[in-house]
């Protein structure tokens, strides 16, 4: 688990740098055409387009920490007094208050229709997924596999216990996975036998989860309920295994 965090640590350390680079590029040509040339509109203008695409490609750490290295870029060298960060005149603080604004702004609805794209893809991969599986262990280790992955999550576990006579099945991914004492998100897994069981999702370093009673997170355990009322109507006397 250590070193899964290292790896996000060290992905989102590499993508932001990434993006304050992709600034820095940017700021070349400006400079050197020269803030007369160009005015402090366009080049505020032509800013956004390395925070657009860096949110775009990498994520919102990223486009935030473009957009911040930008606005400091910005103050630096094109807004007087310049070659320091202090603003001499209300226009100045204006000009770059909004630009900062409007980056950030561009950088969460970047994100926001990425995330939304992302989930309806995840939609139909999970319930592809599903479809192809034959057992109640198959389907809970694609569950939690298909959402630790989505949401690069500290720890899922999928809990399946619809009888007393039947051993409970526990996957957990990642594998040898840790979460603190409770988790983030507890959904319950109801099908037309009642509670069977429960997705329990502990949320990564770096990740945001969905609210629990939204649709993307119902819907989850929605089809989970589904999957495993298929593939148990014709389940084995016994059936246990844990991941």
């Amino acid at each position: 688990m250590n070193s899964n965090r290292s790896s996000l640590r060290f992905n989102y350390l590499t993508t932001s740098l990434l993006a304050v680079l992709a600034v820095a590029v940017t700021t070349i040509p400006l400079f050197i055409i020269g803030r007369n040339t160009l005015g402090e509109a366009v080049i505020a203008l032509l800013y956004l387009v390395p925070v657009a695409w860096s949110a775009n490609r990498w994520g919102q750490l990223p486009g935030i920490s473009a957009a911040l290295t930008a606005a400091l870029a910005f103050d630096f060298l094109f807004i007087p007094p310049f070659f320091n960060f202090s603003v001499e005149r209300l226009e100045g603080w204006l000009v770059l208050v909004i630009f900062l604004g409007v980056a950030i702004w561009v950088v969460e609805r970047i994100q926001t229709s990425l995330t939304k794209a992302r989930e309806a893809v995840f939609m139909y991969e999970m319930s592809a997924a599903l479809c192809g599986q034959r057992t109640p262990e198959a389907v809970a280790y694609t569950v939690a596999r298909q959402i630790q992955q989505l949401y690069q999550a500290m720890l899922v576990n999928v809990i399946y216990n619809p009888e007393k006579q039947i051993p409970t099945i526990v996957v957990s991914e990642p594998i040898g996975g840790t979460g603190k004492d409770r988790p983030d998100r507890d959904l319950p897994i109801v099908n037309s036998w009642g509670l069977v069981g429960e997705i329990q999702i502990w949320r990564g370093i770096y990740s945001e989860l969905p609210p629990e009673d939204g649709r993307l997170l119902q819907n989850f355990a929605l089809q989970t309920a589904r999957a495993f009322e298929r593939t148990s109507s014709s389940r084995p006397k016994t059936i246990s295994r844990a991941r």
